[in-house]
C-alpha cells in the first residue's frame, strides 16, 4: 500500500529526527557531571561516547539486524510512539541507557570491576535468610486449575493454626482473607503497601498481606503463599521467591498452578526441606464451545463475560453491547481501584438487578470469584510493553477458568454479606459440603471465528512449566554497591551497572529493573534525596511512564527532599480539583479520577515510609473513599445505558417535528458510526495509557 509505506517512512524520519534532538538534550544535561569525571571520563571522551551512540543507532536504521539490535530498535520505536503520553521521557530513558552502556565500556577498570562484581554476586540467595534455614520447615504445594478449591484447603490450615500469615498478589485478596479470619474469631492484621490495619483491641496472631509486605522477622505456625507460579513474574517474581525462601513458618502452604511444580520441587531440594504435593481437580466442568459468536453481540446471554485487553476497548464494547442488545454491562479492568472492581463484581453477581453482562480485562484472572457462565475472548491478541503477541496457554486457561462455578447455596447467600464481598477465590466450596451445592459448567469461546482454534488448542494443552524464580538485590546490597560511586552519580546509572554485573545461577533470574530505572531518572534532578530515599521511591507503586503520575511522583519526592509539610491539600499536582467538577460519564473524567486514585495510593504508601513528612494519612484515606465512590457513580451513570439512549431518541424524535437540526442528529445516531465523546483532548489508549485525540469514531470494537 503506497500510502501506508509513505506514512511509515515519514514516521521513521520523525523518529530519527527526535532521537537526534533528544541526544543533544541529554548531552547538554549530562556533560561536565562530577560523577563522570570520577570515572575518568572528560568532556571530550563523553562527547565521543554520545557520538558513538548516535552512530550505532544509525546502523539500526540502515538494515543491519540482529536479535539484540532489533530489540533496541523496537524499544526506541515504542517509546517514540508514547511521546505524547510521557513527553519523551521513555525515549530519553532508552537513549540514556545506551549512553550509560557506552560510558561503562569506556571507563571499565579491571580491579574496580572485580570488586563491583563481588558485591553484585547473587548466586547464593538461600543464605540471605539464615533464620529460615535454621528452622525445620515443611512445604505443602496445593496445585490445581482455577475453581478447584486449592486455596480454600490451604486457608483451612491457616484457620486451624494459632499464628500465621497469608500472602497474596492483590490488595483485594488480602482484604478478603483478613475479613474472613476476623469473622471466624481469628484476630488478624491487614498489611498492604498502602494500608495497615493493626488490631489494637487484641494481640492478633494472624497477618494478611500482599506478598511484598510479608514479614520475615517473626516465627509463625502456618504461612499461605498464594499464586506461587508468580515466582516467574518478570517484575514481581522476587517477592514470591523472598516469601518462599525467607518466611519463618513451620508449615509453608503454596497455592498455584501445576506448571509451578518442577520449580518448587527444585527449590525445596536446594533448601533441604520436605515437600508434600496436594493435587486438586476442577470442581465444575469447563468446555470450549464448538462455535464463536461470529462477531454478533446479540448472541450474548445473561452471565457472559467478554474479555478485552485495553480500557478503551472495554468501554467501547460495553457501549456496543448496551446499544445492540439493551443489556446492561458491568466492567472490570486493572486500572480501576480494587474496591470499584469488587463493587462491579457485586453488580454482575447479583441476580436481582439488570447487569447481565461483564466486560473485563485479564484482571479477572485472579482475585474476584465471579458468577460467569461463559467467557468470550474479544481477541486472543494482546498488546504489551514487549509488543503485540498471542496469549499464552497459561493466560488463556487462567482467564477461561473463571467460567463455571461450584459453590454452596450458603456461600451464594452469605458471600455478599462478608466485608469486602463479592466472594473471592478463597471461598471455594468443599466437594463434601453438606449444604445444597450448585454446579454450573463453564464455557469458553471467542467473538470471532478466526480466534476460536487458538482457544480450543489451549483448553487441551498443558502450559509450559516455569523454570526461573525472580530475584531482586536487597536494599543493603544496593547500598554497598553504591559506595563505589560518587554521591552525585545518578541512581539509574548505579542500578544499570548493578544489573549488568549481577551474577545469578539457575533456577534464579534477576527481575527487570526497567521501572526502577525510570523512577530513578525522574528523581535525578531533585536534590537532597539520599540513596535510601531514592531506593524507596523506586519500589513505590507508580506508573512513572505516565506524565501525570510522574509529576505527582516528583512533587512527593520534593516533599521528602525539602522535609516540608506533605499536607495532601498543599500538593497541587495531585489533581484534587477534579472532585470539584460535576461527574461526567466520559473516559477523560474517569481517567482523571483513576489517576488521582493512583496518586492517593502512592501518597498512602509513602506515608508509612516517611511518616514525618506525609502527615495527612487520614485525609488521604477519606479522599480515596470519595474518589472510589465517584468512580462507581460514573460507571453506573444511567447516561451510559441503552434505556437512557432510547429515551433520548424518543425525545429527539418528538422535537424533530419542529427542528431539522435535530432530525440530522437522529440520522447520525441511527447510522453505522457512533461518536464516542472522550473529553477535552484526551482518550485512553490502553489500560491507563493516554494519547491526545478529540473524539474517536468506533465502527466496531475490533477496529479499535
Amino acid at each position: 500500500m503506497p500510502g501506508q509505506q509513505g506514512r511509515r517512512k515519514e514516521s521513521l524520519a520523525d523518529l530519527q529526527s527526535s532521537i537526534k534532538s533528544r541526544l543533544s538534550v541529554l548531552r547538554n544535561t549530562l556533560r561536565g557531571s562530577a560523577w563522570m569525571t570520577s570515572l575518568g571520563l572528560d568532556e571530550g571522551k563523553f562527547h565521543d561516547a554520545v557520538s558513538d551512540v548516535a552512530t550505532y543507532i544509525s546502523t539500526l536504521f540502515s538494515g543491519s539486524s540482529s536479535t539484540h539490535a532489533d530489540e533496541i530498535l523496537f524499544r526506541l520505536k515504542r517509546s517514540f510512539g508514547e511521546r505524547k503520553l510521557d513527553r519523551f521521557a521513555g525515549l530519553d530513558a532508552q537513549l540514556r541507557l545506551l549512553i550509560y552502556r557506552r560510558i561503562a565500556a569506556l571507563t571499565a577498570s579491571p580491579p574496580l570491576l572485580k570488586s563491583q562484581q563481588d558485591v553484585a554476586d547473587l548466586r547464593s540467595p538461600l543464605e540471605w535468610y539464615p533464620a529460615a534455614r535454621r528452622m525445620q520447615r515443611k512445604i505443602h504445594l496445593h496445585i490445581g486449575p482455577t475453581n478447584s478449591g486449592k486455596t480454600y484447603q490451604a486457608l483451612k490450615k491457616l484457620e486451624e493454626a494459632n499464628t500465621g500469615v497469608y500472602a497474596g498478589p492483590l490488595r483485594l485478596l488480602a482484604h478478603e482473607v483478613c475479613a474472613r479470619l476476623n469473622a471466624k474469631g481469628k484476630p488478624c492484621n491487614l498489611i498492604t503497601g498502602d494500608e495497615q490495619r493493626i488490631r489494637d483491641d487484641v494481640v492478633a496472631g494472624m497477618d494478611s498481606c500482599t506478598v511484598e509486605m510479608v514479614t520475615l522477622k517473626a516465627d509463625v505456625d502456618v504461612a499461605v503463599i498464594d499464586e506461587i507460579q508468580m515466582l516467574a513474574h518478570p517484575e514481581r517474581g522476587w517477592a514470591w521467591t523472598e516469601a518462599l525462601l525467607g518466611v519463618r513458618a513451620k508449615d509453608v502452604h503454596l497455592c498455584g498452578e501445576e506448571r509451578a511444580l518442577p520449580l518448587v520441587r527444585h527449590l525445596a531440594a536446594l533448601t533441604g526441606e520436605p515437600l508434600e504435593v496436594h493435587r486438586y481437580e476442577r470442581l465444575s466442568p469447563l468446555e470450549s464451545s464448538a462455535t464463536s459468536l461470529n462477531g454478533d453481540y446479540r448472541a450474548l446471554r445473561k452471565g457472559d463475560c467478554v474479555v478485552a485487553f485495553s480500557k478503551v476497548k472495554i468501554h467501547a464494547i460495553k457501549k456496543e453491547i448496551e446499544t445492540t442488545t439493551g443489556k446492561r454491562c458491568a466492567i472490570v479492568y486493572g486500572n480501576l481501584p480494587p474496591e470499584t472492581r469488587a463493587q462491579q463484581a457485586r453488580l454482575f453477581n447479583d441476580p436481582s438487578n439488570d447487569f447481565d453482562i461483564l466486560v473485563a480485562s485479564d484482571a479477572i484472572g485472579m482475585g474476584l470469584n465471579l458468577d460467569i457462565q461463559r467467557i468470550i475472548f474479544q481477541s486472543v491478541v494482546k498488546s504489551t510493553s514487549g509488543g503485540t503477541r498471542v496469549l499464552e496457554i497459561s493466560e488463556l486457561k487462567q482467564i477461561s477458568g473463571r467460567a463455571g462455578r461450584y459453590r454452596t447455596s450458603f456461600q451464594d447467600t452469605n458471600a455478599r454479606k462478608t466485608v469486602g464481598s463479592p466472594s473471592l477465590n478463597v471461598a471455594k466450596a468443599l466437594p463434601n459440603a453438606s449444604t445444597h451445592q450448585r454446579m454450573t459448567s463453564g464455557l469458553v469461546t471467542t467473538l470471532e471465528e478466526v480466534d476460536l482454534p487458538v482457544v480450543q488448542h489451549a483448553m487441551h494443552s498443558h502450559a509450559r512449566p516455569i523454570v526461573f524464580a525472580g530475584l531482586y538485590p536487597t536494599r543493603s546490597l544496593i547500598g554497598r554497591f553504591a559506595t563505589y560511586f560518587t554521591p552525585d552519580t545518578p541512581l539509574s546509572y548505579i542500578l544499570f551497572r548493578l544489573q549488568a554485573l549481577s551474577r545469578v545461577t539457575a533456577p534464579f533470574q534477576l527481575c527487570s529493573l526497567t521501572d526502577q530505572l525510570s523512577v530513578a531518572d525522574h528523581l535525578e534532578l531533585i536534590p537532597g534525596l539520599t540513596v535510601t530515599d531514592r531506593l524507596l521511591f523506586c519500589m513505590a507503586p507508580v506508573s512513572s511512564h505516565l506524565a501525570k503520575e510522574a509529576s505527582i511522583l516528583k512533587a512527593l519526592a520534593r516533599c521528602v527532599s525539602e522535609q516540608h509539610d506533605g499536607d495532601l491539600l498543599r500538593i497541587p499536582e495531585m489533581g484534587l480539583h477534579i472532585l470539584d467538577t460535576p461527574p461526567q460519564p466520559d473516559l477523560w473524567y474517569l481517567s482523571s479520577l483513576e489517576t488521582l486514585h493512583r496518586g492517593l495510593i502512592l501518597y498512602l504508601w509513602l506515608s508509612y515510609r516517611f511518616s514525618g513528612v506525609f502527615i495527612t494519612r487520614d485525609l488521604a484515606f477519606y479522599v480515596k473513599n470519595l474518589v472510589e465512590e465517584r468512580i462507581n457513580n460514573v460507571l453506573s451513570d444511567d447516561r451510559f445505558t441503552a434505556g437512557a439512549r432510547a429515551r433520548l431518541r424518543r425525545e429527539v424524535r418528538r422535537r424533530a417535528k419542529t427542528s431539522t437540526l435535530v432530525q440530522d442528529q437522529i440520522m447520525m445516531e441511527g447510522g453505522e458510526e457512533t461518536q464516542v465523546k472522550v473529553g477535552p483532548g484526551w482518550n485512553t489508549k490502553g489500560d491507563g495509557d493516554i494519547a491526545m485525540t478529540q473524539t474517536s469514531q468506533v465502527r466496531s470494537p475490533n477496529a479499535i
